[in-house]
């Protein structure tokens, strides 16, 4: 027999409770069945749990020794029943969350974490892909939740809540040609970024998140906002990216703000999270929206 489910938690009681009457009373039994089933168990091991000489049983050294171990696989054990049953009441066997990669700074993190407290067994997975990556994966079922800039058209297949917002703000490197334009009659404005080479964060089919957000007659693309931001610091172009993803650049003059006399330099943008419509959420998938719907108001 040894060590069951059973008898952990009937050997963790004992200890708990301080003898085998107050132990049968917590678990709804009889003390002449816990302390047989304690008997059984020392015999199984051939090592003595209680001292039996006082008047209450006592744990040997053995049994504080064993205790530690004990008390995790009962933790295990009670989160393996919460997590069955959570999968009775529609929990996902498995969450992916697809992430655009410029929106990795935002509150996202949390609400995470209290998913995992909730339900610590479920498998999740968190992938950084372009925005018109995130939404395609979403669309196949590659993942049930992708966290991404507001689209310009609404899809149909899509639901989605708002969790937060973003600015995004034109930057160049600080020697870049366009800073000399700033001093022109007109000052600097969209035809300028017209005809200057825009670096640009788009899928790997060179989709990109906001049509909007495309000025450049010739545009340079890549999916990460790392290698977008050493192309600007380079001097190769100039772009529209996410105030919390260049703040520090800015700070250090790697980079500057286009200082625009015909535009405002800085796009607000909402931050959704969205699923399938055609692809029901789980109990995990609507823990996680509510949790960054939480977090936005927080």
């Amino acid at each position: 027999m040894v060590f069951t489910s059973d008898n952990v938690v009937l050997f963790l009681a004992v200890l708990d409770q301080g003898s085998f009457s107050a132990a049968a009373r917590s678990l709804g039994r009889v003390p002449s069945a816990v302390s047989m089933a304690v008997a059984n168990l020392e015999a199984e091991l051939a090592v003595q749990l209680f001292d039996r000489s006082g008047r209450e049983p006592q744990p040997t050294a053995a049994a504080r020794a064993l205790e530690p171990q004990a008390r995790q696989i009962a933790q295990q054990l009670r989160a393996l029943d919460a997590h069955a049953l959570a999968l009775t009441q529609g929990l996902e066997e498995r969450l992916t969350l697809a992430i655009t990669p410029e929106l990795l700074s935002s509150r996202w993190t949390g609400p995470l974490a209290q998913l995992a407290a909730e339900h610590p067994l479920l498998d999740v997975e968190v992938l950084v892909s372009p925005q018109a990556d995130a939404l395609a994966m979403l669309h196949t079922g590659r993942a049930q939740l992708a966290l991404v800039f507001e689209r310009p058209l609404l899809d149909g297949r899509e639901a989605f809540r708002q969790v937060g917002n973003e600015t995004l703000v034109a930057v160049v490197a600080p020697g870049h040609a366009l800073l000399q334009e700033a001093d022109q009659p007109g000052g600097l404005g969209a035809l300028q970024l017209a005809n200057t080479r825009q670096v640009v964060i788009a899928g790997r089919d060179g989709g990109v998140a906001d049509a909007r957000v495309v000025f450049g007659r010739h545009v340079w693309h890549t999916d990460s906002p790392e290698a977008a931001m050493g192309l600007l610091e380079a001097g190769l172009g100039w772009g529209w990216l996410p105030t919390s993803l260049v703040q520090e650049r800015l700070d250090r003059g790697r980079l500057v703000a286009l200082p625009l006399k015909t535009l405002d330099n800085g796009m607000a943008l909402c931050v959704d999270v969205v699923w399938s419509r055609e692809r029901p959420l789980g109990l995990g998938g609507r823990y996680l929206v509510e949790g960054m719907a939480r977090a936005r108001a927080g």
